[in-house]
């Protein structure tokens, strides 16, 4: 898939950290969708099963990370869990929903090698990969399905940017996480 060369390719030149070996592998997207336990809960519940088909119709593949939501879950764990599965690269990139996006939001970025951008727009969701070179991305469910396919489409198909002033910027984010 073309999506997935040209993401190995700007990772690989922004970050260092891809062989060329890997460039030609799929894109692979870690999902997780964190619905609590609500008046809402049985809407939520096809929002998920909506934002899953968005997600075979334009042939992402993805895993879920969330295929069962219990009253003991908590947010913080999918995040974790989709973060941690973006740094070890068992998915290129990941996409986080729950109620507003914020909370997941903060908890992805405590994982080191994070860059989750919170988006309640397909422009934001464009920024948040062009210019940060985001490799993560939170979402609110309780947005129009409509407009949450729009982002994460715009957020995967989006290049991060090699225009100097973007990579000083996310290399000084870099550098201060591994405490240069």
């Amino acid at each position: 898939l073309v999506i997935g060369f040209i993401l190995r390719i700007i990772y690989g030149a922004i970050l260092g950290n891809i062989e060329v070996s890997n460039w030609l592998y799929l894109t692979i997207l870690v999902f997780a969708f964190f619905m609590g336990f609500g008046k809402r809960r049985n809407e939520i519940k096809k929002n998920k099963a909506k934002s899953r088909d968005v997600l075979k119709y334009y042939n992402y593949e993805f895993l879920d990370k969330s295929p069962i939501n219990t009253d003991t879950d908590d947010y913080p764990d999918f995040a974790f869990e989709v973060a941690n599965s973006v740094v070890s690269k068992e998915a290129d990139l990941g996409v986080l929903l729950c109620g507003t996006g914020i909370g997941m939001s903060i908890a992805a970025n405590k994982v080191k090698g994070i860059r989750c951008g919170h988006c309640s727009t397909k422009e934001q969701a464009h920024l948040t990969k062009e210019h940060n070179c985001a490799n993560v991305i939170a979402l609110s469910y309780k947005q129009d399905i409509n407009e949450l396919a729009e982002m994460i489409k715009e957020f995967i198909e989006t290049e991060c940017s090699t225009e100097e002033r973007h990579l000083r910027r996310v290399n000084k984010i870099i550098n201060y996480e591994q405490g240069e």
